[in-house]
């Protein structure tokens, strides 16, 4: 193996490498092993076909793709090494020439460690501010889960504040019909908040058969974009008004929730909220220590390529978020009327923050000593195991090396935070023994 190396603006470096066959030869052996196991190779049980009968049936350049991470992998180390390069974030890898039998030859961009000058901690002022949790707190909770458990009565009167109306909807702009904005049997709960601004003060009072047409202004800053500031006309059919009858806070409700009485349900469910403020006081302090740790420290040149890796990850939480509501992304950007290069570029700034929160991070782990054993991470990775069990996929997502990496760093970071914490908020207190 040999390389080239190339120093470029912001603090990254460009490392040219060169592969020759026979030092890849082993790796093409190992994924050739990988695809006898995947592919029904005849003759052969999964795995044991010989090296020249795969690369016979399935072909040298696909064994040869997937012996590229590790090829990578290696040489690249091997390349980082020589070179005593002091690197962060992963490496922009492009490949230039691949063959079979030939030398594979790649630039990796890597970016170096900037330089990180800490302010000092003396200068960080952070208060965990914890809310007391309140009897009107309390009460709203008990009222919810009494709503739960609510039973729905058909009403001949008018819709109160509290009830549900079930309706067919139509919406229109300009006499057009909005599209998506058709409703049949479309249940409003008329004591919740309506993704329409003022749409349940319209249903207020209405009975069934009744119908009713009415205009609303939706808010400029509304989430749907083809609906933002425009002045939607709404015409509803009443079907049906239901009274939500609550069951009566008692012992015996106390008793389906588990709990022997009303003050037991009460005392549990302060507990809950005490603990979840607690659990948002110490987040909140977190994002504090390191605002203001990023504000007060000093830093060289944040390489592109760490940016641009942050802003890669703040998409991927976006997608991941979208879907769990069932959003795609595609939907998504056109509802905001923007394409995908230009929400890259308004990540900008939040991506060079947590870069930097990265590398003081790292900086803070490296000054003192703060390390992840490899008994640690293997704990880890058994929790992880053990969660995914029954996904093949994801359990050999986690046997890759670059996810130990990332759990290790994950971990790493978790002990900084509690060692800020603990200098800059103090000791946490001792938990009472059960």
């Amino acid at each position: 193996m040999s390389h080239t190396r190339k120093d470029i603006p912001q603090s990254q470096v460009e490392l040219t490498i060169t592969v020759e066959p026979d030092a890849y030869h082993k790796h093409l052996i190992k994924a050739a092993e990988r695809i006898s196991m995947r592919a029904s190779i005849r003759g052969f049980r999964p795995g044991k076909a010989p090296y020249e009968i795969v690369k016979r049936e399935m072909g040298e350049m696909n064994i040869l793709q997937e012996a590229l991470e590790s090829i990578v992998q290696e040489s690249f180390y091997e390349a980082v090494t020589a070179e005593h390069l002091d690197t962060v974030g992963m490496p922009d890898v492009k490949i230039q020439k691949i063959a079979p039998g030939n030398e594979l030859v790649y630039t990796a961009t890597v970016a170096l460690l900037p330089e990180v000058k800490m302010a000092s901690l003396d200068k960080i002022k952070v208060t965990k501010k914890t809310k007391p949790v309140t009897d009107e707190q309390v009460s709203e909770v008990v009222d919810n889960l009494r709503k739960l458990q609510a039973k729905e009565v058909a009403k001949d009167g008018q819709a109160g504040r509290e009830d549900i109306v079930l309706i067919d909807m139509d919406m229109f702009i300009d006499s057009v019909p909005v599209d998506g904005g058709q409703a049949k049997n479309y249940r409003v709960y008329l004591s919740e908040d309506h993704y329409i601004p003022g749409f349940n003060k319209e249903l207020v009072g209405l009975k069934k058969n009744e119908s009713k047409k009415f205009s609303i202004k939706f808010p400029a800053t509304h989430y749907q974009k083809h609906l933002a500031g425009k002045n939607v006309n709404i015409e509803i059919n009443v079907k049906d008004v239901f009274e939500r009858q609550l069951p009566e806070l008692s012992e015996e409700f106390a008793k389906t929730l588990g709990q022997q009485s009303v003050e037991k349900l009460k005392d549990l469910l302060r507990t809950n909220l005490g603990q979840e403020a607690e659990r948002k006081s110490e987040e909140q302090a977190e994002i504090e220590i390191f605002d203001t740790l990023i504000e007060k420290s000093e830093f060289g040149d944040i390489p592109e390529v760490l940016i641009d890796a942050e802003r890669k990850k703040m998409f991927y939480e976006l997608t991941r978020d979208l879907e769990r509501h069932g959003i795609s992304i595609e939907q998504y950007l056109n509802d905001i009327k923007k394409k995908e290069d230009e929400l890259y570029q308004d990540f900008k700034t939040q991506a060079e923050k947590r870069a930097k929160a990265a590398l003081l991070s790292r900086h803070i782990a490296l000054q003192n000593q703060i390390a992840v054993s490899e008994e640690e991470t293997d704990a880890e990775l058994r929790m992880m195991a053990e969660a995914y069990k029954d996904n093949p996929e994801h359990l050999e997502q986690i046997k890759k090396p670059e996810v130990r990496g990332t759990i290790k760093n994950v971990i790493q970071n978790k002990k900084v935070i509690a060692w800020l914490k603990e200098k800059i908020l103090g000791p946490a207190p001792k938990k009472l023994a059960e």
